[in-house]
């Protein structure tokens, strides 16, 4: 319980009166009287203050949220007497908030309700801890802060929005929404599709000479990519993916990318499974069928990068282990030049069996320092120092290809799009 605003004047009102006394202008008993009834009343009204019961809030709040993107929390409050309140929400630290704190007067007995706007910051479980209202005394001489409320978990997950919005277009047309541009190739593929009429440009090698025969026109037989075949993203969580950029950690890039390409894969017809490296060992074994993308982000949406080194050889050891069927595997992380022949070596061992493709995430930030204007020797040493770690990088990058490694090498806001990509360019070209 805190002195209000009212009460601290009133007594700073009655200090300044005391110089009446100390000219003669007052009477020291008629000061005194004036103080006592001061005392008297702020009791009174701290009494009040302290038998008077908090209202009860609930909050009305999804289990789940995505994350970076506003969500409207309702609170509703009841009261057993007519009083004004101050309300504050006690979400996580450092998420944003609009609308608090919100002072409301409630009236006996009627639910009263506002909503404020909650954006999340991270993923992973959360704990909102209960709701602070501030309480004013009848006087005003007093206020009371007081936590009411149940506790609320929640669940902050990868924003998952974008792909309801490819739902409602083919795989061909999502892939291209996303940014992956392809050639198309009618007409061409590993399962057999459908039969059909001759088209102009079709190849010799498409012409059912028997249904010729038998139809008296030309009638091609039409090839689709194949389908259940299998996708496994391998996620690095070492302490490259830590990197800050647009606010966020490159894992979760990452993880946003990996959903969209598992999204397409799924939707192709595809087994598509998922291994985290790392601490924060997961796995999911490679499944066919769109449930496949919520049994992802529930195994994946509170991952976070930890500050170790990655050990590639240790990865790519626990997949060989547990992924007995050929598959496509897609490991994203940030190649360096340390770290090359211990990549090499866990590529390898997948390469016994699978066909890798190493996607390699590039800090914006190295491009933009490399096209600053260089005005003094300070600007020179660190456009000389981004120059040099640039082309160890790309030696890495040479290194991999040499072993007959697809590599992608992109910033995070093409991640996406290059890895539709190279899904879609794989797949049409029948390299598994």
């Amino acid at each position: 319980m805190r002195p209000g605003v009212s009460l601290l004047f009133l007594l700073a009102l009655w200090g300044v009166s005391g110089l009446a006394v100390a000219f003669a202008y007052m009477p020291l008993s008629t000061w005194m009287m004036i103080g006592i009834g001061i005392v008297l009343f702020s009791l009174l009204d701290a009494g009040w203050l302290w038998r008077r019961k908090a209202p009860r809030v609930t909050r009305e709040l999804p289990e789940a949220l995505p994350l970076g993107v506003e969500r409207d929390v309702v609170l509703c409050l009841e009261s057993a007497h007519r009083q004004s309140v101050e309300v504050f929400d006690l979400h996580p630290q450092g998420w944003f908030s609009q609308g608090l704190p919100r002072k409301i007067r409630l009236r006996p007995h009627i639910v009263s309700s506002f909503s404020y706007r909650l954006r999340p910051e991270a993923r992973g479980d959360f704990i909102l801890a209960g709701t602070q209202v501030r309480l004013h005394s009848p006087l005003g001489f007093w206020r009371r802060i007081r936590t009411v409320g149940d506790p609320q978990t929640v669940q902050v997950y990868p924003n998952f929005a974008p792909l309801t919005r490819y739902a409602l277009f083919s795989a061909d047309q999502a892939s291209r929404l996303i940014g992956a541009h392809l050639k198309r190739r009618r007409g061409e593929g590993t399962d057999f599709h459908q039969m059909r009429e001759y088209r102009a440009g079709d190849s010799l090698r498409q012409i059912d000479w028997k249904a010729t025969a038998r139809a008296r026109k030309l009638i091609s037989r039409e090839y689709q990519d194949e389908k259940n075949q299998q996708l496994v993203m391998l996620l690095d969580t070492g302490r490259r993916m830590m990197a800050q950029e647009d606010g966020y950690a490159h894992f979760d890039h990452v993880l946003n990318a990996s959903l969209v390409v598992s999204y397409l894969a799924l939707r192709q017809g595809d087994a598509v499974g998922l291994l985290a490296g790392g601490e924060n060992n997961r796995w999911i074994a490679p499944h066919r069928g769109m449930g496949t993308l919520d049994t992802i982000l529930r195994a994946s949406y509170d991952l976070q990068p930890q500050p170790i080194a990655t050990d590639y050889l240790e990865m790519a050891t626990t997949l060989a282990l547990r992924q007995r069927r050929r598959a496509l595997v897609m490991l994203i992380t940030n190649v360096r030049d340390e770290d090359i022949e211990d990549l090499l070596a866990g590529v390898r061992l997948l390469q016994k069996r699978h066909l890798v493709c190493v996607a390699s995430l590039r800090e914006r930030a190295l491009d933009e320092a490399l096209a600053e204007e260089v005005r003094d020797l300070s600007g020179a040493l660190r456009a000389g120092a981004v120059a040099r770690y640039l082309e160890q990088r790309t030696a890495a990058h040479e290194a991999l290809r040499s072993h007959r490694v697809m590599t992608v090498d992109v910033a995070s806001e093409d991640l996406p799009a290059a890895l539709v990509e190279r899904y879609l360019s794989v797949k049409r070209d029948g390299l598994l």
